[in-house]
């Protein structure tokens, strides 16, 4: 199941009085809202709301205590455990998926493939055409996650060799976000999750060994870790409630919790 997205929050409920909040991600959040709505079907005190905003804002309200779980698609990091150690929290991290980072662009764009270094080109500002990749002679609109999101992170040390992204590039709040502009911006290129997928952009191929291969983003190929850019997908909690959030935690790694992970359309944890 492919998810289209424009919403950057969502809010899930049920009757009762068991209550949870979740917040993080953009990237986990349309997993996360899925089990827990199945999760709410057969545990009917179970309240749990969710939202978006980044992985950032996710931890940074674990730190304050404003969320109860953490969804992150980067790992936790050293700053952040310092804070949560200050505050005498002990934390948690559990992987619940697995997700193959694609690279976006318009579905007129000619570009079919990018080696790793083009791309990180690209979002450092040398390359500003795409003619200068073997496409038209149209300048090249960069779009990324704001600096709070771990997409945007993860990106930045996988794909761009911890280079910095030119002052060029355009921030958006969400991923939904990013998949719009590309649709309607001709030139535009950009880097969502593989679970927001759809026929309004096109995903690149994508070469790590110099173009010597290119491979694109699909299940097969994340769960046969032939395409390069995959990353696990994160819970974090603090140990002080684990009993009261481990219950949803067990059900997402559970196997229908994670036949669920694959409608959606991220990767299971491999059993």
């Amino acid at each position: 199941m492919k998810i289209k997205t424009i919403l950057i929050a969502l809010a899930i409920s049920s009757s009762g009085a068991f209550a949870q909040k979740i917040k993080g991600s953009d990237t986990v959040l349309p997993l996360s809202q899925k089990e827990a709505e199945n999760y709410m079907k057969q545990n009917k005190t179970a309240k749990i709301t969710i939202t978006g905003g980044g992985s950032g804002v996710g931890l940074a309200a674990l730190v304050d205590g404003t969320t109860d779980i953490a969804m992150a698609s980067r790992k936790m990091k050293m700053a952040e455990k310092i804070k949560l150690q200050n505050a005498g929290k002990a934390v948690r991290e559990t992987t619940i998926a697995y997700d193959a980072l694609a690279v976006i662009v318009n579905p007129s764009n000619k570009v079919t493939q990018l080696t790793r270094e083009q791309i990180e080109d690209i979002y450092t500002g040398k390359i500003k055409n795409w003619k200068e990749v073997g496409g038209d002679d149209i300048t090249i609109t960069v779009y990324s996650r704001e600096t709070s999101s771990g997409t945007y992170e993860f990106f930045k040390e996988h794909v761009m060799n911890n280079k910095n992204y030119a002052s060029s590039v355009l921030n958006m709040p969400a991923t939904g976000a990013i998949i719009q502009s590309i649709s309607q911006t001709k030139g535009a290129v950009g880097y969502v999750g593989l679970a927001y997928l759809e026929k309004d952009v096109k995903a690149l191929k994508v070469s790590y060994d110099k173009g010597k291969t290119y491979t694109g983003p699909s299940m097969e190929t994340a769960k046969s870790k032939t395409y390069p850019i995959i990353r696990p997908l994160f819970y974090y909690y603090t140990a002080s409630i684990e009993k009261s959030v481990k219950p949803f935690v067990d059900y997402v790694l559970s196997a229908e919790g994670q036949k669920i992970v694959e409608q959606v359309g991220y990767v299971p944890l491999s059993k």
